[in-house]
């Protein structure tokens, strides 16, 4: 078999194939024998049908099976011979010309790039830092005590408060007319905690149980009901009933309804920031390795095989169709999803992850099994049974090699922070856990 390798374009590359029409057809003769053995046709008895209908029923089928597996054989072998690492797959088509007995075809393909790192001492990556303090542990404990609150009526001449619960109608008009959505009876609300717009709780602030009150209100012009969005209405709501909340006091009591194992004070608030600690440091690693796989990125010089991207952008159409699913539209499985959207997000990945395999490769970054276990143990720690939980990730290949993924980005970001210039900034805590 005689091989040629021409470079079309950065990546690019053009193999001409070529093959004896002899072994394509031997390959083809052997494979009709075999089944003709097992074929079942109407009347004949099992492996008695003659060759030559054999060949007529699936002379083709078989034909171009053969061609494909022989073709892709042939390529498989000569980029092995090359030392050529092919991204993706390569687009193989015949070739006019061929010497007689022969075939020939050319693939088009990309292969892997040339990632050059530049020296990361010259990488500077801001590296955030934040404590869990007591008003973060008392923040929570309000969160775990509002979760647990009850409720019970006030005196009818009581009025509506942050806090309170108001059972109300209500039927909002725009230019005269009751608009879907807008009108509701025996609806309940939490005043002064953002269930509703501003101005209709504004508006039920301070009423009482049986009084009536007609207010204009604005709908945002980015409001999620895009028929009444940037509209005004006239809304009539009447208050049926206002209830007070009430809280649970912080005290053993509390501790032990939330499964504390040492039923105290002390034992809740140290379980909270325990769980608390846990949380930020997940949210302070990911930021962090975020900043170092930027400054890798910005530190490498590499082209993006665009076979790559290709299939990266076809995962991630497909993802955000799973997404409708999930959410109940209807036909998702068909809805268009132009792929430009997401070209430069996929770029991004194949670039990065590119990166992050030749840092990998080159300082031997790879995950080592008591890392892998140490990992799945701290991700399982914050569930009732974590043993349940490390069974779970262990017992399925294609979760352990996320999370091998993930103590390789791990060791990347220690790397390059051991390496470039790290300036470090406090973040305040409400800060950090606001953001996603």
């Amino acid at each position: 078999m005689a091989v040629t390798v021409e470079t079309l374009e950065k990546l690019e590359r053009k193999m001409t194939l070529t093959l004896p029409v002899s072994a394509i057809q031997s390959e083809v003769d052997s494979r009709l024998k075999r089944m003709a053995r097992t074929v079942k046709m109407d009347g004949f008895r099992p492996g008695k049908v003659p060759m030559n209908v054999v060949a007529q029923r699936y002379g083709y089928s078989v034909h171009y099976e053969v061609m494909n597996d022989k073709v892709g054989e042939a390529f498989s072998q000569a980029a092995n011979e090359a030392k050529l690492r092919v991204a993706g797959q390569p687009r193989i088509s015949e070739k006019e010309g061929a010497p007689e007995g022969e075939l020939a075809f050319d693939a088009v393909f990309e292969v892997y790039p040339e990632v050059k790192i530049g020296d990361l001492a010259n990488a500077e990556v801001e590296k955030l830092t934040s404590e869990v303090s007591d008003e973060a542990i008392d923040k929570t404990l309000d969160i775990l005590r509002k979760q647990r609150r009850t409720f019970a009526q006030r005196a009818m001449d009581a009025a509506a408060q942050d806090g309170d619960r108001a059972t109300i109608d209500f039927e909002g008009k725009i230019d005269g007319e009751t608009f879907a959505g807008g009108k509701a009876e025996d609806f309940q609300f939490l005043v002064g905690e953002g269930q509703m717009l501003k101005e209709f709780e504004d508006a039920v602030r301070g009423m009482k149980s049986g009084e009536s009150k007609t207010f204009p209100l604005s709908f945002p012009a980015d409001y999620h009901g895009k028929d009444v969005a940037g509209k005004q209405a006239d809304f009539l709501v009447t208050v049926k009933k206002i209830e007070a909340a009430h809280l649970p006091e912080v005290n053993e009591a509390l501790a032990k309804s939330l499964g504390i194992a040492d039923a105290t004070v002390e034992g809740l608030r140290a379980d909270i920031k325990k769980n608390l600690e846990r949380e930020v440091k997940f949210r302070l690693l990911a930021r962090n390795k975020n900043a170092v796989m930027d400054a890798l990125v910005a530190h490498a010089e590499l082209d993006v095989p665009q076979a790559i991207v290709q299939a990266e952008l076809e995962r991630m159409v497909e993802g955000a169709r799973a997404d409708l699913k999930q959410r109940g539209i209807k036909d998702a499985d068909k809805a268009p999803i132009p792929d430009d959207i997401f070209r430069p997000q996929a770029e991004k990945r194949v670039r990065l992850g590119l990166v992050v395999a030749e840092l990998t490769r080159t300082h031997n970054l790879f995950p080592t099994t008591e890392q892998v276990k140490a990992h799945v143990q701290e991700l399982a720690s914050s569930y009732e049974k974590p043993e349940d939980v490390v069974r779970w990730y262990f017992g399925d290949e294609k979760r352990m090699a996320e999370v091998e993924s993930v103590v390789i980005e791990n060791n990347v970001t220690d790397f390059v922070m051991g390496k470039a210039k790290v300036v470090e900034k406090a973040v305040a805590f409400d800060e950090l856990m606001a953001q996603n």
